[in-house]
């Protein structure tokens, strides 16, 4: 009996200790949308679909870890914290990552001098080469066409 109790607490710190990786990486996504002072519902929509696809949960979690997310980027001063945990997978996560980011930064049909400053900060924090960002930015810009 008490190893079902100790397994049952271990589950929990695990999903615990995901959602609080999952909530960094959300809070980067959440970071770059607020850049130009300008956070629209079609950013929000497209962190939600991330939060979907990379993590295989429902709308209504989703939903949750984005409430948490930006409640983090609110008090947090800085993208070293979000980057610290994305730093750690594979570099074709990291990539997915500044696609999601630049697919963020496009959404409203421009980007500013603001968000192109952050984009090359977060690539600088992920170890992810100009030209492999400026190969993602380019699909993403011509996807929009």
């Amino acid at each position: 009996m008490l190893t079902k109790f100790f397994k049952k607490n271990k589950d929990k710190d695990k999903e615990k200790n995901l959602n609080k990786k999952n909530i960094l990486i959300i809070a980067l996504l959440v970071h770059a949308a607020k850049i130009d002072e300008n956070y629209t519902d079609a950013e929000r929509e497209i962190i939600k679909k991330t939060i979907v696809s990379l993590n295989s949960v429902d709308i209504e979690k989703a939903e949750d870890l984005l409430k948490f997310a930006e409640e983090k980027e609110k008090e947090s001063n800085q993208i070293v914290e979000f980057t610290k945990e994305i730093k750690k997978y594979s570099t074709e996560f990291r990539l997915k990552i500044v696609e999601i980011v630049w697919k963020i930064l496009y959404s409203d049909g421009s980007i500013g001098e603001y968000e192109s400053n952050l984009m090359r900060r977060i690539c600088g924090l992920l170890y992810v080469t100009d030209k492999d960002s400026g190969v993602i930015k380019m699909n993403i810009k011509n996807s929009l066409k």
